[in-house]
């Protein structure tokens, strides 16, 4: 294994991701039916290819060099003798599915003087009258009906004229030269077997996905990774000879796949406004609910773009998959947790939950810490970004039974407006909240404090129907409230 160069390319908001514009090296390849073969792979900036060895005949330059003149196509003109005619015999017609070939030049007759006619040379015309797609029989009478002086149109096919020099050697060589093997001068020799690689496959890593996991399973290959491409195109099963490798090739390869998707995003931004920006695509891992029991998870497609986040099946191609994107939640409505090891339902690592207000989750698992890391992040900057747009957000409920309106406002903090008198009946800062508990249907209760020893509280009871996304609202708005006053906080995710 080795790399050819490396450069750094940087993303304007995001990490910065360390490039193999070129790395190769050997590893094994399976398709999971049959046994693992060996083959080479080769990393770019924008694919990775499968490479399998072959054994392919070469000749060497000196011959190409030697015989350019004959494997052009030539005119020969020849007079017939009046012992043995042409002196040479044909090979081939229609009926063979092959060109009228000269199989044998006799020995000082016309055709060996003439010297430049060889074993091989398809005859295509006979007196400028076309033989090639002629049967054996017709071609024969049209050189013994041609006259005294022909002219043949020849071209020169190597591999015949080494086909019929062997097959004409294969009870062993004459005792003396008869003619029958002239050949162009180098044709003599067999071309030689050399090794060359061959692409199998080649894996466009732009929004590639790439798993350690077993297809729709929570067990993870011993050392081995699959990169499944954007249509679905598998690399098949890749093993790496110990865990120092694989680690290699999976940080090689996501660094490029992440490069490539944050160009994506920075081509794709430039024609967006500034509150519909893209911050965040991946590939995920979803468990589902309703399992088969052969696939308990499948793959998610995530983008954070603007106020939402969006789960798509494949990534989106253009302006209309997004439109026709079958779920999109408010990121400021929804709620971000990453699990604990307690939490996680099987052997799948790095998950987390995205719970929506209506009572909708998504939980999905991430292929690294690192992946889990970018995603947080852009996850507290797109509620960011989106809460300084909406600036603020009011939410029907009631309040000593009377119909009132709770407003979420990103300067002033929380206010409860009263419908009947038409006037704010109290407000507090966010930094005045120091706890809330609810009854998890429609009751909710605000501690705020009065005074900056907090020894005074005052407690503001409120019923709401939309309960649980006004709880996700209030998070939203008292995380981007902190960001904003503190601008270290996003920097720490």
């Amino acid at each position: 294994m080795y790399f050819l160069y490396r450069t750094k390319q940087r993303s304007k908001n995001g990490p910065h991701f360390e490039l193999e514009p070129q790395k190769q090296g050997m590893v094994l390849l399976t398709d999971g039916k049959t046994k693992p073969q060996p083959v080479r792979l080769q990393l770019t900036e924008e694919t990775l290819t499968i490479q399998k060895e072959e054994l392919v005949y070469v000749h060497s330059a000196s011959d190409d060099l030697d015989n350019s003149g004959i494997t052009r196509e030539r005119v020969i003109t020849i007079r017939r003798e009046r012992v043995g005619g042409l002196g040479l015999s044909i090979k081939g017609g229609q009926e063979h599915h092959l060109p009228i070939l000269i199989s044998r030049i006799f020995k000082d007759q016309a055709a060996d003087r003439n010297g430049k006619l060889f074993v091989g040379d398809a005859i295509i015309k006979v007196n400028n009258v076309s033989v090639e797609k002629t049967t054996h029989d017709v071609a024969v009478q049209a050189l013994k009906e041609a006259g005294e002086e022909v002219a043949l149109t020849v071209k020169h096919f190597r591999p015949a004229s080494l086909f019929l020099s062997r097959n004409r050697n294969s009870g062993g060589p004459p005792a003396e030269d008869d003619g029958r093997n002239k050949v162009p001068p180098g044709y003599n020799t067999l071309p030689k077997l050399e090794k060359h690689w061959a692409d199998m496959q080649s894996i466009p890593l732009q929004f590639a996905h790439l798993t350690r996991y077993n297809l729709g399973s929570d067990k993870i290959r011993q050392n081995g990774f699959e990169v499944r491409s954007m249509e679905g195109l598998s690399s098949g099963v890749i093993h790496c000879e110990n865990s120092n490798e694989i680690t290699d090739w999976l940080r090689c390869i996501n660094n490029n796949i992440s490069a490539l998707n944050n160009h994506s995003m920075t081509m794709s931004n430039r024609l967006l406004l500034p509150n519909d920006q893209i911050v965040h695509m991946c590939w995920t891992s979803e468990k589902l609910l309703r399992s088969k029991p052969y696939q308990n998870w499948k793959s998610q497609f995530v983008a954070l773009r603007g106020a939402n986040v969006y789960f798509f099946d494949a990534p989106p191609a253009s302006t209309r998959d997004w439109l026709r994107c079958d779920e999109i939640c408010k990121v400021y409505e929804s709620m971000f947790r990453i699990l604990r090891d307690t939490e996680l339902l099987d052997d799948r690592q790095h998950c987390f939950l995205v719970q929506g207000g209506s009572g909708d989750s998504h939980y999905l698992s991430l292929e690294g810490r690192q992946a889990m890391l970018r995603f947080e992040k852009a996850w507290y900057r797109t509620n960011y970004l989106a809460v300084m747009h909406l600036k603020n957000k009011t939410f029907g409920c009631t309040w000593r039974g009377r119909i009132s309106g709770l407003t979420l406002d990103l300067n002033t903090g929380f206010s409860l407006y009263d419908s009947e008198s038409r006037c704010y009946m109290w407000s507090y800062k966010f930094s005045q909240l120091k706890g809330s508990s609810d009854d998890g249907k429609t009751k909710l209760k605000l501690h705020f404090t009065k005074d900056p020893q907090g020894t005074d509280v005052d407690t503001r009871e409120i019923e709401c129907t939309n309960l649980q996304t006004l709880l996700f609202s209030m998070h939203a708005f008292l995380s981007a409230k902190l960001a904003s006053v503190d601008p270290s906080f996003l920097r720490n995710f």
